[in-house]
């Protein structure tokens, strides 16, 4: 079993190092700013003006669920696996630092398995998802776009292993989904919310 583990942090390790070296002045910039929550406000108030228009007074109930989503997702991530695994981040990990292209936002925290960004970000787009009706589907590529762009830029900039990205993928599509059936079933019989 222990070289099981060893192999797939040999795989995990080898990966993170081919996709963190692929860098170049441009992306550098780019995945920079895909990594920080700031940068995103925009889109954020952009979604936001969707979701209302959408749902219109029922937006607030939306809304609602998707803070609990992201808290759901954010806690389970940071507050449970992060404290439970302690995993070290590669850019923690002495003998990785040489070789890692660090971002100018810097090394992050001390311990990296799963990916809040990661949780957070599948996590919104798993509640959206099965939330949004089909004549939404161009909103939902979009969505996908951003949280692939978010989750590999963590890996870009050298803070995430890719398992830590997948792991936090996980958390947050199971946190959608669990938060998006159990919104689908309490508002079943809500017109507003009617594919």
């Amino acid at each position: 079993m222990k070289s099981f583990i060893d192999r797939l942090n040999q795989w995990d390790t080898e990966f993170f190092l081919y996709i963190n070296g692929k860098h170049n002045a441009v992306f550098d910039i780019i995945m920079y700013w895909a990594s920080d929550k700031w940068f995103w406000v925009p889109f954020y108030a952009l979604l936001l003006f969707f979701l209302i228009k959408i749902y219109k007074k029922a937006s607030v109930y939306v809304l609602l669920a998707i803070g609990i989503t992201i808290t759901l997702s954010d806690r389970i991530a940071s507050g449970l696996i992060k404290n439970t695994v302690l995993r070290l981040r590669p850019s923690h990990r002495q003998s990785l630092i040489p070789l890692i292209h660090l971002s100018k936002a810097g090394p992050g925290g001390s311990y990296g398995f799963v990916s809040s960004h990661s949780a957070n970000a599948f996590g919104l787009l798993t509640f959206l998802f099965l939330l949004l009706p089909t004549k939404y589907n161009g909103l939902k590529i979009i969505l996908l776009i951003w949280a692939l762009l978010v989750s590999y830029s963590r890996i870009y900039n050298g803070v995430h292993y890719p398992f830590d990205i997948l792991g936090g993928a996980v958390v947050g599509i199971v946190s959608g989904c669990c938060i998006g059936l159990l919104f689908q079933t309490v508002f079943k019989n809500n017109k507003n919310f009617k594919s």
